[in-house]
C-alpha cells in the first residue's frame, strides 16, 4: 500500500545523488528531470548530512570514491544513522570484490561508469518502489501500536492469551477472572484494535508479542 496525499496521489519521491564529480551530478540530475523525478545533488557525504532528509519515498545514488568519507564507508553506516533508503552505488573504478561488498552492505545495485541511462533509471525506480513499500509497512505498524496503546492492561493480557490459543475458560483460570469478564475484555480489545474476527485478533496480538521480544516495531496487519 502506497501512501497518498489528500488528492489521492502518491507521495512525490526524491532521489539523492552524492558524487564529487560535478559533471556526473548534472548529468544524473538532467536524466531524472527528464522523467519527472526530483533530484537533490551533493558533492560529498558531509554536504548530504548537513541537509534535512525529506519525509518522502526516496532512493540514493552514491559514488564509491569521494574526498572525505567514501561512499562505501557511508553505505556501511547508513542504517546506524537511521537512513533506510535503497542505495545504488556507482563508480568509475569498480571490481567484482567491491561490488560484492557493496551488495552485502545493502546496496540494491552496483553500476560501473559509464553506465546506460536506462540501467540507472531501472534501479532508481526499483529503489523508490521498495522504499514506498517500507514506508507503508512502517505506517501500518505505527497505527497498530497506537491501537494497542488504547487497550487496558487487562485487555492486553486477555488478547495475548487468546493469541496463544487458550479458550475463554482457560484464560479465566489463568488470570483469575470469570468467563464473562474474559469475554467482555476480549470484545473491548477487538473493538479498540479495530478487528472483526478472532483470527484478526490473534494476528495483531502475535505481531505485538513478536515486536516486544525483538524490541522492534510490529509488522503490518
Amino acid at each position: 500500500m502506497n501512501r497518498q496525499n489528500s488528492d489521492g496521489e502518491q507521495e512525490k519521491a526524491v532521489v539523492y545523488v552524492i558524487d564529487d564529480d560535478r559533471s556526473v551530478r548534472e548529468a544524473v540530475e538532467d536524466l531524472l528531470s527528464s522523467v519527472a523525478l526530483e533530484a537533490r545533488v551533493f558533492g560529498s557525504v558531509q554536504e548530504f548530512l548537513d541537509q534535512d532528509v525529506a519525509d518522502a519515498p526516496a532512493c540514493m545514488v552514491l559514488d564509491v570514491r569521494m574526498p572525505g568519507q567514501s561512499g562505501m564507508d557511508f553505505l556501511s553506516h547508513m542504517q546506524e544513522l537511521g537512513l533506510h533508503m535503497p542505495t545504488i552505488m556507482i563508480t568509475g573504478h569498480g571490481d567484482i570484490a567491491m561490488g560484492v561488498k557493496a551488495m552485502k552492505d545493502g546496496a540494491i545495485e552496483f553500476l560501473t561508469k559509464p553506465f546506460r541511462d536506462q540501467d540507472l533509471l531501472d534501479a532508481i525506480h526499483h529503489g523508490i518502489e521498495t522504499d514506498r513499500a517500507r514506508r507503508a509497512l512502517e505506517a501500518q505498524a505505527s497505527e497498530l501500536q497506537k491501537r494497542w496503546a488504547r487497550l487496558s492492561q487487562g485487555e492486553r493480557d486477555v488478547a495475548r492469551l487468546v493469541a496463544q490459543g487458550l479458550l475463554n475458560k482457560q484464560i479465566a483460570g489463568e488470570l483469575g477472572l470469570s468467563e464473562i469478564t474474559v469475554k467482555v475484555r476480549r470484545g473491548h480489545a477487538m473493538r479498540k484494535l479495530e478487528v472483526r474476527t478472532l483470527a484478526e485478533l490473534v494476528r495483531v496480538a502475535d505481531r505485538i508479542e513478536a515486536a516486544t521480544r525483538s524490541h522492534q516495531k510490529p509488522a503490518s496487519l
